[in-house]
């Protein structure tokens, strides 16, 4: 008498790239047809760690065969959760397979000693999707929002916003030696800011500096495009005053993985001429549509793309545990 094959959950570690490719490459499929976003580079990252046997994580087999996986990565006292993904699911508010994975995950990332933070942001899994997991062990969700624009026909798709910064303010190409004026400038914005709680490399010097590293040199949020890049400088002080950087995640769109105006100087319009003024560049060099993600919350935020044509594509959950309960 044969008995029904059950669900098995292994170490990641035990599998090689070629073991989870086809699994990754439907993944790949998903975001492209979901997001418009090629997610090759970032697969072929991951596949060279999974044949490295460094990534802490797990498998979930079924009958022999590879149907889903997830791995974290761990930063000093806090850990990010990398990805879950099983075959079939990320579409619906029901996901088994991935809700099992993450149980295991969540429970091992805890019990880790000297992990007192965990955060993830599952961008592809609609808010709710995975929320059990999360919930019954002590995460706070913030929604968030992925949010698309198609430039021919939005308001960006005309030169400028209408708007002339002042005599002393220029905008200019991101370059390198930027690096550290820009780490300060994304410390400063969101000091007290909501978005420091979803992602705590704001609320430091350190931390603003290893999260433009991370968009820089990795390719999560696409491949880095300093040619789509900008910055607001003051020429009176050599100050950056705002930056937006961009990424390619297709030929033909473009992802702003950061967008940010120095504090005192919110609601003067610059951080729409920033908008106008790479829409404008960015258009001139074959990229039909933006995206970008931004807290459900942050109304302020909120109201500029949707007055400058975003619409909302997809909304996902960010998801924080912190151990001291901050």
């Amino acid at each position: 008498m044969s008995s029904t094959p059950q669900l098995e959950i292994l170490d990641l570690r035990h599998f090689t790239a070629s073991q989870l490719r086809p699994l990754l490459n439907e993944e790949s499929v998903r975001w492209q047809r979901r997001l418009r976003w090629d997610y090759t580079s970032a697969t072929t990252l991951l596949l060279d760690y999974l044949d490295g046997r460094i990534l802490p994580g797990f498998v979930a087999l079924y009958a022999g065969r590879a149907i889903g996986y997830t791995f974290c990565v761990f930063e000093a006292d806090k850990a990010v959760v990398g990805d879950v993904y099983a075959f079939g699911e990320g579409e619906s508010l029901v996901n088994p397979v991935c809700e099992t994975l993450l149980h295991h995950l969540l429970e091992m990332m805890q019990a880790v000693p000297g992990i007192d933070r965990i955060e993830s942001q599952l961008l592809m899994f609609p808010a709710g999707a995975l929320a059990s997991p999360f919930h019954s062990r002590g995460f706070r969700s913030s929604p968030r929002l992925f949010m698309t624009c198609d430039l021919p026909q939005s308001p960006l798709g005309g030169a400028s916003s209408g708007f002339q910064l002042p005599a002393h303010f220029i905008v200019e190409p991101w370059r390198p030696p930027f690096y550290d004026a820009a780490a300060e400038l994304i410390q400063h914005a969101y000091a007290g800011h909501m978005d420091s709680n979803i992602n705590d490399q704001y609320r430091t010097l350190h931390g603003a500096q290893r999260f433009l590293h991370n968009i820089i040199r990795f390719p999560g949020c696409g491949i880095f495009d300093p040619e789509d890049s900008w910055v607001i400088r003051d020429t009176r002080n050599n100050a950056l005053e705002g930056i937006i950087l961009c990424s390619r995640v297709r030929p033909d769109v473009a992802h702003i993985t950061q967008l940010c105006i120095r504090k005192d100087l919110r609601g003067l319009g610059l951080g729409e001429a920033l908008l106008h003024h790479c829409a404008d560049r960015i258009s001139k060099r074959g990229v039909k549509a933006l995206s970008l993600t931004v807290t459900e919350a942050n109304t302020p935020a909120l109201q500029l793309y949707e007055r400058n044509g975003f619409t909302t594509l997809h909304r996902f959950e960010a998801m924080v545990w912190d151990k001291n309960g901050q």
